[in-house]
């Protein structure tokens, strides 16, 4: 008995051969799945998934086991795992153990600021302002030591920033100057424009430094410091006690400046095609920037001189100091392409009130930018705003954009007394304003029913009579509507200098709630009276007219029509059916007669119109319309050519015509008409001349008698006839600037453009300017242009000088010859037009600008 236990305890015989047979099966079991992948011939995509879910199943299928045996040993052993971990869990304490709502975090932040300072390279003291104010630019560089760890010990998880760069030009504003200490009643600061920041990264945010995050981090960033301290936003530091510095956050803009973004000439190709050996074009498109306010145009495909014609109004805080930075990009599918930028300061555009000019693009091999800026005053007052609704109409219809007319400034103060939250707590009251369908919101303030905002809004208006400002206060999730207000804009109008400054009585809110708001109005003014001459005040290259660069030649004398304008006739033709045409479509060679597909050709003044097929019949019925327009000359015919339509070659059914003297005779024609040039066959047509009217007096009967007349297979029927004459102007012309400043001493000559170059061949041609200073042909004289790629239109805007006296000015001529850059091999004629300006009768002193017709010559010089 004693050794039963040991026999129970030894293997069965075969136990082992049975396992190991067991655990063969089964790892043959897993590779099936394999086996099946490759048999069927399917993709390893399917044996990776596979593996995949198998991974995922096992996992989830352990830790379900591993949690199953913890919850099992806690369950066998509560007591001695209660008694070590009592107190441990905030949840497992008594109901009256409370703990603080702030917790130590010493552990987890370290922040050093480091010793080295910010630096001031440079000031400048603007003096030409208000004196009542002092107003300084800082060049700040600041390259700091400073450095922030963060740490959780519990996760292992370090990161952080060590060393921090700075950049940037800072505007100091101390104002108002008041007569006691401490003399400044204020400091206001913020950044003219987006400072330089880079910003060096440690532990897990090093991240963050990885080309594509790197520039994500480093904007949202600058995004954050830009609705802090970049224009409009401003920090204002009050020193003076019971000063409201509520204009002093957010002041009056400078003034509004009108963007025309016009065109560009000669862009890099960044499309190349053929790996290189062929350029091609780009698709360009341009950003305009000025402070925070980003405007995006639309891409012009395939065009490396793009028209554009846009127009965009933006706010003006600060000038001078404030820049308009233009960027143009070549869109592509992943990454656009660079194509140049220019600057310009918006203290030039004060100055000279319209600006229109060509800028060079800055940071690229060629291209011009043409932009045209209008400085638009802000007027407290109506007197001048029928005349700028008129402006603005005028402008609508030239650009089908419409301007701005007035701005309205809100300035979002504070609220008082808002009812609480259903739930009896404090709201976390935000404003929503909006004026048609643009819509501002404000920031939020938690946790009280009377918050404070102090926050600047700005709309643009087309037509400051006609709208509303709606006001809505919400709380935070916008599902409660704590108040709203509803203010027509006719009401600022009639207000002193275009102001309201006032507490609010809200409706649908509490009795005693109200909200407190600065509504601010301005006229935006263009004086009509200003033209835009810019530089020095001699004529420049870019500037030598007023107005666009680009004018429009002179108008021809005004020319009469000849006697016959608008004397044609309309004839409406009816193409009804026709019967016993021929068979074209025969079967067995011809043993078997079958149909034909026909359909008929109208022609008639070297015009022609077709009607629709008609399968397989010899006695077919169109029911079509169609109308020509005719003259008076004798001889004329309607021609009917009937055709079988096959997959090769349309075979002749017959032909038939009626003579348009006839119809203009007879004013209707109905005739059966038979066909020539072949056995059978006949065309039943109806032809009508239309009478010409020259009143609207019968146009609801004529629009009335088309709509009963009108057939199902026929286009809608006319009901007028419009003529139009067109004055010629002259083909051939050159735009040039000519004049001669006494200062330099020099003969000047601006080569503007040229219009309508004639075409001798197929291809455009490649237009330069060969200029001579009369009556000597040497290397001292001659002057050429550049060369303009595939243009009849070429834009050169080139400035030409020549060291002569005035004196022997007067006695020389300028000739001025168009030419087309070909090979020496090339066929095509070299000369395309030639104008000679006599000196003797040009006031050099004042300068002409003129465009001048070119003549055409038969042979090259």
């Amino acid at each position: 008995m004693p050794d039963a236990p040991q026999q129970q305890q030894l293997p069965a015989p075969g136990s082992e051969l049975v396992s190991i047979l067991w655990s063969v099966g089964r790892q043959l079991l897993l590779l099936l799945p394999v086996y099946l992948c490759g048999y069927l011939g399917l993709s390893i995509v399917f044996v990776i998934l596979g593996l995949g879910l198998f991974m995922c199943w096992k996992s989830t299928r352990t830790n379900k086991l591993h949690s199953f045996k913890l919850a099992s040993e806690y369950l066998q052993n509560e007591e001695q795992i209660t008694a070590s971990t009592i107190f441990k869990s905030r949840k497992e304490l008594p109901s009256w153990v409370t703990f603080p709502d702030i917790e130590k975090v010493e552990w987890l932040n370290k922040i050093s600021i480091g010793d080295k300072a910010p630096k001031v390279i440079g000031v400048k003291a603007h003096t030409e302002m208000d004196k009542k104010q002092i107003i300084l630019d800082l060049n700040l560089s600041y390259v700091g030591d400073m450095e922030i760890d963060v740490e959780v010990k519990k996760y292992f998880c370090k990161a952080g920033i060590k060393g921090v760069q700075l950049h940037g030009m800072m505007r100091v504003i101390l104002e108002p100057l008041i007569g006691d200490v401490p003399i400044i009643g204020a400091i206001t600061i913020f950044f003219i424009r987006r400072p330089m920041l880079d910003l060096n990264w440690t532990g897990l945010t090093n991240l963050l430094d990885i080309p594509g995050l790197n520039a994500i981090s480093d904007t949202m960033i600058m995004d954050i410091i830009s609705n802090f301290l970049v224009l409009p936003n401003r920090l204002t530091i009050p020193l003076a006690s019971d000063l409201h510095t509520a204009e002093l956050r957010s002041p009056l803009p400078r003034g509004i400046v009108r963007i025309h973004l016009l065109e560009a000439r000669n862009l890099s190709p960044k499309d190349f095609q053929m790996g290189g050996l062929l350029s091609g074009k780009s698709d360009p498109y341009a950003i305009l920037r000025v402070g925070t306010q980003v405007f995006t145009s639309r891409v012009i495909n395939e065009n490396l001189n793009p028209v554009w014609k846009e127009m965009y109004e933006v706010i003006v805080h600060e000038v001078p100091g404030q820049e308009l930075e233009v960027e143009l990009f070549d869109k592509d599918p992943d990454k656009d392409d660079f194509l140049g930028r220019m600057k310009l300061d918006l203290g030039e555009v004060k100055k000279a009130q319209i600006l229109d000019k060509w800028f060079q693009l800055a940071n690229t091999k060629s291209g011009k930018l043409h932009l045209r800026l209008e400085w638009l005053k802000l007027l407290p007052n109506t007197s001048q705003l029928e005349q700028v609704m008129k402006m603005n109409k005028e402008i609508t219809m030239k650009t089908s954009q419409e301007p701005s007319a007035a701005i309205l400034i809100i300035y979002l103060d504070r609220a008082d007394e808002l009812p609480l939250k259903k739930s009896g707590y404090q709201p976390n009251p935000m404003v929503q304003l909006s004026i048609q369908d643009l819509t501002h919101e404000s920031k939020t303030v938690y946790s009280t029913n009377s918050p404070v905002w102090e926050e600047p809004f700005r709309f643009f208006l087309r037509n400051p009579s006609l709208y509303d400002v709606d006001i809505q206060v919400k709380d935070d999730d916008r599902q409660q509507n704590l108040g709203s207000l509803s203010i027509p804009l006719a009401r600022i109008l009639s207000g002193d200098q275009l102001t309201l400054d006032q507490w609010f009585q809200l409706e649908n809110s509490g009795q005693r709630s109200r909200i407190y708001l600065k509504l601010v109005m301005r006229i935006l003014y263009l004086d009509p009276t200003i033209c835009a001459v810019t530089g020095s005040e001699t004529l420049d290259l870019e500037t030598a007219t007023c107005g666009s660069s680009v004018d429009m030649p002179p108008r021809p004398n005004k020319t009469s029509p000849s006697e016959d304008f608008g004397t044609e006739n309309v004839i409406r033709v009816f193409v009804l059916e026709a019967e016993n045409l021929i068979a074209k479509d025969n079967f067995m060679g011809g043993m078997i007669r079958g149909k034909s597909d026909p359909y008929v050709v109208v022609r008639s003044g070297g015009k022609s119109v077709q009607t629709r097929v008609i399968k397989e019949t010899l006695n077919p019925r169109w029911d079509q319309t169609f109308e020509i327009i005719v003259t008076d000359v004798p001889g004329q015919d309607i021609e009917f050519l009937l055709f079988d339509k096959d997959i090769d070659k349309d075979d002749s059914l017959g032909s038939c015509k009626v003579a348009v003297k006839k119809v203009l005779k007879q004013k209707t024609v109905d005739e059966w008409l038979p066909l020539e040039v072949v056995k059978s066959g006949r065309l039943h047509v109806k032809v009508e001349c239309l009478s010409l009217l020259p009143e609207p007096s019968q146009l609801d009967q004529v629009l009335m008698v088309n709509n009963l007349s009108q057939s199902a297979h026929s286009e809608e029927f006319s009901t007028a006839l419009l003529c139009v004459y067109l004055e010629r102007a002259s083909e051939l012309l050159i735009q040039v600037t000519v004049y001669y400043p006494a200062k330099e001493g020099k003969l000047l000559a601006v080569m503007h453009s040229c219009r309508n170059l004639s075409v001798n061949s197929k291809e455009l041609p490649d237009p330069y300017l060969s200029v001579v200073l009369l009556p000597d042909k040497n290397r001292a004289t001659k002057r050429k242009t550049s060369v303009k790629k595939r243009t009849i239109n070429p834009e050169f805007n080139e400035k030409l000088e020549w060291e002569i006296p005035l004196e022997e000015v007067a006695k020389r001529k300028l000739e001025i010859s168009v030419k087309n850059s070909v090979s020496f091999m090339s066929r095509d004629k070299e000369l395309l037009g030639k104008v000679i300006i006599d000196l003797s009768q040009v006031d050099l002193s004042k300068g002409l600008n003129q465009w001048y017709d070119l003549k055409g010559e038969k042979t090259s010089v």
